[in-house]
Formats: C-alpha cells, structure tokens, sequence
C-alpha cells in the first residue's frame, strides 16, 4: 500500500440471490486476495452484509466484483456507505 492510499471502511448491503449459493465464501476469498479485512454475514432478510476495510482503490475494486455479475447467485442491488476506518477487524470472515 502506498503512503497515498486512503484506508476507507466500507458497509455494503447485497441484494438478490445471495444466501445459500456460496456467496459469502466466494465475497472472503475476493477480499483476501485484495489484502482486506472484515466480514460477510447473512441477514434475515436474505440479504448479505459486507463490511470491509483497507486501501480505497482495493475496496472499490470489492464493490465492483460485487457489482459484476460473476458472483455465485444473483446480485440485484448493493447499496455501500463509506467511512472512516475504524481498525477493529482482523482477517475477512464468514458469518
């Protein structure tokens, strides 16, 4: 990472076909190979929450592989929200 890389945390709530169809495996396995941190957790809802924090331009490389149709299931939507990183995660995992 390069002393101009912005550490940003992202909040991502994905819609569609994303429960049961090895999403969230596939979401940790992308974000690992980016060097990013957080978590992608089944909601009730049936949709899936991805926090993930690192370099800015490695985390919107995460949202577009949400955003670009080669996921496990079907994405319909992701809504993401930007912040400040908060430095409280260790490694991507599954929930």
């Amino acid at each position: 990472m390069s002393g101009s890389d912005q550490v940003v945390r992202m909040t991502a709530h994905v819609h569609g076909q994303v429960q049961g169809v090895g999403f969230r495996w596939w979401t940790r396995s992308r974000a690992l190979e980016l060097g990013l941190v957080g978590s992608a957790t089944n909601l009730a809802d049936g949709r899936v929450l991805v926090v993930a924090e690192g370099a800015e331009p490695q985390v919107h490389a995460l949202l577009d592989l949400l955003r670009s149709g080669d996921t496990p299931g079907r994405v319909d939507l992701v809504v993401e929200r930007f912040d400040a990183p908060r430095g409280d995660l260790q490694g991507f995992v599954e929930r």
